[in-house]
């Protein structure tokens, strides 16, 4: 997806959490490992938590603030993307999956810290600020849960 504008990046941002929850689904029924199972079910259902949150960004930012251009960090510095596996989770463990998971959250995160730099107006900085915000909060959410289901 070339992203262009703030409205490119917060669907950009939707679908990803929209392909990982689908693919974390997926490999969920191919692991063999009953606790990786369980996390991989958390973890997809956390994920489209979070693509309905991203979606609620694009209803309620101001359309002049959705089509402001933004830089292009993205182009220079992408974020790794899903592995080419169909199932990239499916031989994973508790811990792989969990560094793996929170490793994309990072990378989400890492890029959105770069873009309030450039914002080109307030309003823009205001959205990322506040999609800054959620992204880091659900990180740490997921980090504390998957810490507790480990230590079960």
């Amino acid at each position: 997806m070339d992203i262009k504008t703030f409205a490119d990046l917060i669907d950009w941002t939707r679908q990803l959490h929209a392909h990982l929850a689908k693919c974390l689904a997926h490999c969920s029924s191919q692991n063999e490992n009953e606790r990786a199972r369980l996390l991989l079910d958390y973890l997809a259902d956390h994920e489209l938590k979070m693509e309905q949150m991203v979606a609620g960004f694009e209803q309620q930012a101001d359309p002049k603030t959705l089509h402001t251009y933004i830089s292009g960090y993205l182009s220079n510095h992408p974020i790794n993307k899903l592995q080419a596996s169909e199932a990239p989770y499916a031989t994973l463990g508790f811990d792989d999956i969990c560094r793996e998971v929170l490793d994309y959250h990072e990378q989400i995160i890492d890029l959105l810290r770069n873009l309030m730099g450039t914002a080109p107006i307030p309003e823009a900085k205001t959205l990322l600020d506040a999609l800054l915000d959620m992204e880091e909060h659900q990180a740490m959410l997921l980090a504390v849960q998957t810490g507790r289901m480990n230590d079960l």
